[in-house]
């Protein structure tokens, strides 16, 4: 049976955890994750993480926003209800697309950042009245938690990261 047990380290300084990081991975030991109460520029870098693919997507929901209002111009305009405004009469969408350029900005940018979001949420299975995974509140307000699986290194992991300046550095039980 694989030991749940956890060593959290925790830091006072983004810097600092910047370096330890690099310390920890350097000597190939696998960070479960880091929680930190602000956004670490260049952590996902250091801890090897590869890089997200959510801009893919975004680019596919503003292609699915600009085929939307196509559709909706083309079927509004010019098939369902053609109407003749300041004589030009509605007969074609290609004639009349430059009338159309807001609409389709503005629901490529529409459907790109609401659909994001959802797809933000669901892929950090963060949802309504979820209860928070955070392992110390500490995390929320002026401390950076790194959190690594102890494999029977429990003396080595502790030893290497009391070089690297935590703060404080505890053994948990994940389970």
């Amino acid at each position: 049976m694989e030991s749940s047990k956890v060593i959290h380290a925790f830091y006072t300084d983004d810097e600092v955890l910047m370096d330890a990081v690099k310390a920890v991975i350097a000597k190939h030991h696998h960070i479960e994750e880091v929680f930190c109460p602000f956004p670490v520029h260049g952590l996902d870098k250091a801890m090897g993480l590869a890089p997200t693919k959510l801009a893919i997507t975004a680019f596919f929901y503003g292609i699915t926003g600009l085929c939307f209002a196509i559709w909706m111009t083309n079927y509004m305009m010019i098939q369902d209800w053609p109407q003749d405004i300041g004589g030009k009469p509605s007969f074609s969408w290609v004639d009349n697309m430059p009338a159309f350029v807001p609409i389709m900005f503005e629901l490529t940018v529409f459907f790109a950042a609401h659909l994001m979001v959802i797809t933000f949420y669901m892929r950090s299975r963060i949802w309504p009245f979820k209860e928070a995974e955070n392992p110390d509140p500490r995390t929320t307000d002026d401390h950076f938690l790194m959190e690594i699986p102890v494999h029977n290194n429990e003396a080595e992991l502790t030893a290497l990261l009391a070089t690297t300046g935590a703060v404080e550095i505890n053994i948990v039980d994940k389970h």
